[in-house]
């Protein structure tokens, strides 16, 4: 039992076998959900079926569907919501953990009967387990960000389309595919280089033939107001001739093997050693690189990063990761932090682009594997997906796994990582990930050319539609993710449809569809040949579109190739972009679009964030808007001023649900002594109100009043 063999590799346990357990019972729950990461269902199943759930970060290609075997990265976090209460179970422990589900038997599934058990099981650590009380959603979710920390708030480009492969050839090769961007009217923000970009497989180098001016390929991109992202894997290419290497030697700052001697696997260099980011000294000494080595070999400040390969992945490794007898610093085995390893790489690039801009600027750093807190430092996503129908609909629930558990920049691979997609899959899997967080086309180099324009006008012409209305909602995603930096909120609230309605048991289940924020409900079509798509109504004649249809019902509406179901909720505002642009850096000179869809009683209330959209002002000094919109008793008000200031005008504002039709519309701004009347259009039919030719500025108070429509 101090000894074992797998697959030839072998763990010697110095300290002898261990593990520590707890097990819980959650009294009145029966639909629990949460641990992710896991290719599979919303909610838990139970696993007396099968294999348990399990948490252990690894490096699985095109993993398989609907397995609890771990994946990139684990959040020990167990969620249960009954209609009256949501409760938490928090298992603090970064070893290899196994989590048992065990609901009570059907015939006891009510209230007052039914019972959930949880079984915790990890290899070696202490026991440090936290019961979060709620008892309403968004209370689980603020005491959960009060333990491991608020989501990120990202820079605006980082909310807008990602186009990515594995690898784009050359320089001449990126500019290529930008200029193919502009050609077709597509907005897009990044642009971004994999693993052949670098000199042999040598992080923070570039291929001397292929790309031997990086700084004035960053340039001509920043010149569109655009950026480049690039990889940073952990590992490190064993060369005495390189000086990184030897300065990481010489410095102990790799992760050791058993006996004492630098931990050496096999990954995309060959021989490789491992940065222990687990040393508060190499995180420092990393971050420092970013300064140091980039700079000289030509990054700029629009250059941000990847970090991929950190489970870590061990090509020659037990499960193709590091053994568990591997030695951090402080004397600590592998086995004891395994998950937390991507974790302190994480933070420890953070951390180095937050010290690039001498503290300045915001960070934006992509990770596949995360642990608990990862939300803090950036965005992660569902790595090595597949591009069949399957992987498509499977990425909703694992997205909103991931949201529950505190990830919200999270996003999937657009067509899928492996193989190639289909039109129709294509088209179908923008429009899914156009209403997610973290937007982004990445796929294999064996893999055919997935540009947007490749496939014909009708697609393109369907694709450019997609990202344009994405960054029309652009100011309404910055807004969620700026109340979810401050009160942990996750904005996808993406969180099945049970955390807006929590007492509807008929949605508890739902996981196909989804709000964004507490106003959008969206059900992406996620099957070929669809016609007609089923979409459940949750609340109470809360729903509304251009028609109005009222909740706690399941409609069937018609799709096309170009239309997928998104609705808004009665009582809420909601702030697009007039215009799309060619990227983020041009929606704060378009103008707005306020559309208001009123509930039962006439009302409605939001929000729009406004601030500079990259530095840490809007923390530091304040340098931030929050202006609050209200509609009551016909008359919408825009209020609330911060010390931010922009030329933003409000041009347009759309009135969803009116019962009558207005006699006039009249303006009155702050400062003036008179009304003003306004143009509108009204329309019987679906009772939609527009008012045009505004000039309103977002940063001052003023007041619409429709008369004669109540």
């Amino acid at each position: 039992s101090w000894r074992e063999e797998f697959r030839g590799c072998v763990d010697i346990k110095a300290n002898g076998p261990s593990s520590i357990g707890a097990d819980l019972s959650l009294h009145g729950f029966s639909h629990v959900y949460g641990l992710p990461e896991h290719c599979d269902n919303l909610q838990l199943r139970d696993t007396r079926d099968g294999e348990p759930y399990r948490m252990y970060n690894l490096d699985v290609f095109a993993y398989e569907l609907h397995s609890r075997l771990g994946l990139y990265g684990s959040v020990p976090l167990v969620l249960a919501h009954t209609a009256d209460r949501t409760l938490g179970v928090f298992w603090l422990n970064s070893s290899d953990t196994f989590v048992n589900v065990e609901y009570s038997p059907a015939e006891q599934q009510v209230p007052a009967e039914s019972q959930t058990d949880i079984h915790f099981l990890s290899e070696s650590g202490v026991m440090d387990c936290t019961v979060l009380l709620g008892p309403s959603p968004q209370q689980l979710f603020c005491q959960y960000a009060q333990l491991t920390g608020h989501q990120a708030f990202p820079p605006l480009f980082a909310l807008g389309y990602h186009q990515c492969r594995w690898n784009y050839n050359d320089e001449a090769d990126v500019k290529d595919v930008d200029a193919g961007f502009d050609l077709h009217g597509i907005p897009y923000d990044v642009i971004w280089l994999d693993i052949e970009h670098t000199d042999g497989k040598r992080y923070f180098t570039w291929d001397p033939v292929h790309f031997p001016k990086p700084a004035a390929l960053q340039r001509h991109l920043e010149k569109k107001k655009r950026k480049l992202v690039v990889i940073s894997d952990p590992h490190i290419k064993v060369d005495p001739d390189w000086s990184l290497y030897r300065e990481a030697r010489d410095g102990e700052h790799f992760v050791k093997d058993r006996v004492g001697q630098i931990y050496e696997g096999t990954c995309w260099p060959g021989k490789s050693s491992y940065l222990d980011f687990s040393s508060p000294t190499t995180r420092a000494w990393y971050s420092r690189l970013f300064l140091l080595l980039f700079v000289l070999q030509g990054s700029t400040p629009s250059m941000f990063v990847w970090n991929d390969m950190n489970e870590p992945s061990v090509f020659n490794g037990p499960e193709q990761t590091m053994p568990k007898d591997a030695v951090h610093y402080g004397g600590w085995e592998h086995r004891d932090l395994h998950n937390l390893y991507g974790f302190y790489q994480h933070m420890a690039t953070a951390d180095a682009l937050i010290t690039r801009s001498g503290g300045l600027e915001r960070p934006f750093v992509l990770s596949r594997s995360f642990f608990a807190g990862s939300q803090r430092f950036g965005a992660i996503w569902t790595g090595d997906n597949v591009a069949t129908w399957e992987y498509l609909k499977i990425s909703i629930p694992m997205l909103l796994s991931l949201s529950l558990s505190g990830m919200a920049f999270c996003g999937a691979d657009i067509g899928g990582f492996v193989q190639d997609p289909d039109p129709e899959l294509l088209v179908r899997w923008y429009q899914a990930a156009a209403l997610q967080p973290f937007f982004r086309g990445h796929s294999a180099k064996e893999t055919k050319r997935r540009e947007p324009w490749l496939f014909g006008e009708e697609v393109t012409a369907v694709i450019r539609s997609v990202i344009q209305e994405r960054y029309c909602l652009l100011p309404y995603w910055y807004t969620l993710f700026y109340q979810a930096h401050i009160s942990g909120l996750p904005p996808l609230r993406f969180v099945p449809l049970w955390v807006e309605f929590p007492k509807e048991q008929s949605v508890f289940s739902v996981d196909d569809q989804y709000m964004i924020g507490g106003a959008l409900l969206a059900c992406p079509v996620t099957a070929p040949g669809v016609k007609e798509v089923k979409v459940v109504l949750p609340g109470r004649d809360e729903v509304r579109s251009a028609q109005a249809f009222t909740g706690g019902q399941v409609l069937s509406f018609p799709v096309t190739l170009d239309t997928v179901p998104v609705f808004q909720r009665g009582g809420s505002v909601i702030c697009r972009s007039a215009a799309s642009g060619s990227c983020t850096a041009e929606l704060q000179q378009n103008p707005q679009c306020i559309t208001v869809a009123l509930n039962s009683q006439g009302s409605a209330n939001g929000e729009l964030y406004l601030d500079d959209g990259h530095s840490f002002r809007y923390r530091d000094t304040k340098a931030f808007s929050l202006r609050r919109f209200s509609m009551m008793s016909g008359s919408l008000a825009a209020s609330e001023k911060g010390t931010f200031d922009c030329d933003n005008v409000v041009q347009t504002v759309i009135v969803l649900g009116l019962r009558g039709e207005p006699s006039t519309v009249t303006v009155r701004q702050s400062g003036a002594k008179d009304s003003a009347c306004a143009a509108f259009e009204f329309s019987k039919t679906s009772r939609v109100l527009s008012v045009s030719g505004l000039n309103l500025s977002v940063m001052k108070d003023w007041e619409i009043q429709i008369s004669g429509s109540l």
